[in-house]
């Protein structure tokens, strides 16, 4: 009698599955904060079955980004360029990067090597240059995308020590408090800004998509000052 072969035990494991895995596994925790083993133990397979497959993690990581750029949009290309980067930024950016956490901290470390992003490149830039700010149109998209990038990645940097809870909420205010006892202004800072972001949960997350959102405007508003002949002589002449 011949007896069937065993089904591997990988059967039906394609690269697409492995990366879906991946996506959620930064969706939960953080996109630094698992690795191969936790992948494949959420897959049932061995780690050699997810290089085999996919890679190590590194090329992971870069196509959990990848997707995560993939799934932002452009906004109506009719906006006025201040409207169109802000709802780039607050209504795609945002909540693409915010929900899976780490992700901001690659593009800033690797870039955006994607392109699936071009698109939105081509007409950011085209939006800035019409608004007058060439030839520093490079470095002012640069300067809007790497701004809300890095407040994207500070408050996902948060995120990873949220777990140390009221006792470290309590503790740091406390140090905060002892610190600027003669400060009022400081002091005011700690209460009425340091502690809502210290405290974590719900409270954490609004305050940070405000902070976030100040940080949009105060960016364009830049920009848009310093579109002048000064601000291109700068660029071009270095001073």
């Amino acid at each position: 009698m011949t007896v069937p072969a065993s089904t591997p035990f990988h059967l039906g494991l394609t690269p697409e599955r492995i990366i879906d895995a991946a996506q959620q596994l930064t969706r939960e925790s953080n996109l630094f904060g698992w690795s191969i083993r936790d992948l494949a133990r959420r897959l049932q397979v061995t780690p050699s079955v997810i290089y085999h497959h996919v890679g190590g993690k590194d090329l992971l990581a870069k196509r959990v980004a990848e997707r995560v750029i993939a799934s932002i949009h452009a906004p109506d290309g009719a906006l006025e360029w201040q409207e169109w980067f802000r709802r780039l930024l607050i209504d795609a950016v945002y909540p693409a990067a915010v929900s899976h956490p780490g992700v901001a901290k690659w593009l800033l470390m690797h870039g955006v090597p994607f392109p699936s992003a071009a698109g939105i490149f081509e007409v950011g830039i085209g939006k800035l240059e019409r608004a007058g700010i060439e030839p520093g149109a490079l470095i002012a998209y640069s300067a809007i995308m790497n701004n809300a990038t890095l407040t994207i990645s500070m408050g996902d940097e948060r995120l990873l020590h949220e777990e140390d809870g009221p006792r470290d909420h309590a503790a740091m205010m406390a140090e905060f408090q002892r610190a600027y006892t003669d400060h009022p202004r400081m002091a005011a800072l700690g209460d009425e800004f340091i502690a809502g972001f210290a405290e974590g949960g719900e409270t954490a997350a609004r305050l940070r998509e405000q902070y976030y959102r100040y940080v949009v405007e105060v960016t364009l508003t830049g920009v848009a000052s310093g579109a002048g002949p000064a601000a291109r002589s700068a660029i071009v002449n270095g001073g």
